[in-house]
């Protein structure tokens, strides 16, 4: 894409977001347009029109380059200053959604279309602009692969404690737009049920006339950028670099995203359950230790409902595996009919899954354990991951920077602990953090 395509799909965004802020100000106000705005909104849509007409002419030269990639198809071995001859197809057998067999080749031609200007046609293909009436203007830049985005974002449940066991939504259209849900008011000013009243009514009793009280959930997926710097002679050996810039992506994605829905304040990120207001605090028996006490007192205040976690830090360890009941039985290593020293580490405590992640807090600090019910957690996607490169940063190191844009947004779905239904004096929550 030139500079004249990305200007006019700029100004095309400008136009389309000045119209809908002149519907949106009149809907506000209850009228209708005025007599200017209306005069304002039909230039701007004979705008949008003429943009349309001028890159429609430019996605047919696109087209237009690909037919001839085609028809060269047999000449390209000789041309083509890609590896083994690949300009938008397969290696020999069905292509993959863009032609790139690797996350190494896609950053490949991306860096040389970028320092030689050698152009790949598949590089067109994975060209994304966001939509720009999300308040945060243009933001250009490769799409990287739909394959090659499930690899980088994969993650297994010991790898992240939140996202394989929330609740996630998916990107939609536009991807980064702005997603309020409903969420019924269960604070103690309610009930456990929303506000809805329960009566047993006699034969002909008039019945209690009740209503649902509803809060409003607000999710909006926040921009994220990571960088990483890529030899150019690890960069153009692409083959065996794709598992190693793979590995950093992954690890970089899954790891930056945890510590957001665990630790996260909300600000320009997702908030995390550690600073949520649902999150229920439970005071330690002794400071800077974890006690059989803790534990069992942290499950009596979990919201039973769906899968549970524990999350602890690496640094609580020793405390686990030298805990004691009130009769100084072992209760982790060694108790009961479980493994001594010499077999593994126990993979639950009380029969929930304990997972040691790195993000959490160190012993003594609140936040060292947790307790969860990560479905109760929401988890916004939006656009991305988008790629882009430089090397001019270090040009006369013979290095490559990639830049890696994505955006993401995540909150618990509750905003403050439940009352039990039958004791409301006591509260449950499905984030439990040991204080």
């Amino acid at each position: 894409m030139n500079k004249k395509e990305m200007e006019l799909r700029q100004d095309k965004a400008d136009a389309l977001k000045r119209m809908r802020n002149l519907l949106d100000q009149a809907e506000d106000a209850g009228r209708p347009l005025s007599a200017s705005e209306q005069r304002e909104y039909e230039r701007l849509d004979a705008n949008v029109t003429e943009f349309n007409a001028q890159l429609e002419g430019f996605s047919a030269d696109v087209r237009r380059r690909a037919d001839l990639a085609k028809q060269m198809d047999g000449l390209d071995k000789i041309v083509n200053p890609f590896p083994n001859g690949a300009r938008g197809f397969g290696n020999g057998g069905e292509p993959d959604s863009l032609g790139f067999r690797n996350l190494g080749e896609f950053f490949y031609s991306l860096a040389n279309f970028r320092r030689d200007g050698k152009r790949d046609e598949r590089l067109d293909r994975s060209l994304e602009l966001r939509e720009m009436t999300m308040g945060t203007g243009s933001q250009g830049g490769y799409a990287i692969p739909t394959q090659f985005d499930a690899v980088v974002r994969q993650v297994t449940p010991q790898e992240a404690a939140i996202r394989p066991r929330a609740t996630v939504i998916p990107a939609g259209d536009p991807p980064d737009a702005q997603l309020t849900f409903p969420v019924l008011d269960q604070t103690a000013a309610q009930n456990m049920y929303g506000g809805v009243i329960i009566t047993h009514t006699g034969e002909g009793a008039t019945m209690t006339e009740t209503s649902a009280k509803l809060r409003e959930g607000v999710l909006e997926p926040k921009e994220i950028s990571a960088y990483i710097t890529v030899t150019n002679k690890l960069l153009n050996n692409w083959q065996a670099g794709s598992v190693f810039i793979e590995t950093l992506l992954r690890q970089a994605v899954v790891g930056t995203e945890d510590y957001d829905f665990l630790r996260g304040d909300g600000i320009n990120k997702a908030l995390g359950v550690l600073n949520s207001g649902a999150a229920i605090s439970h005071s330690r028996a002794g400071a800077g230790a974890i006690s059989f006490a803790d534990v069992h007192g942290m499950l009596a205040r979990l919201l039973m409902r769906g899968p549970a976690v524990w999350v602890a830090s690496q640094t609580v360890i020793p405390q686990l595996a030298t805990m004691v009941d009130a009769g100084s039985h072992a209760v982790w290593v060694g108790g009961g009919n479980l493994p001594g020293i010499a077999g593994p580490l126990p993979s639950t405590l009380f029969g929930i899954p304990i997972v040691f992640s790195e993000r959490n807090p160190a012993l003594g600090s609140r936040g060292d354990l947790m307790l969860l019910s990560p479905a109760l957690y929401l988890i916004k996607d939006g656009s991305g991951p988008v790629a882009a490169s430089s090397e001019h940063i270090y040009f006369l190191s013979n290095k490559t920077v990639f830049k890696i844009v994505w955006n993401v947004d995540g909150r618990p779905w509750l905003t403050e602990p439940l009352p039990l239904e039958g004791s409301t004096s006591n509260t449950v929550s499905p984030f439990v953090v040991l204080n």
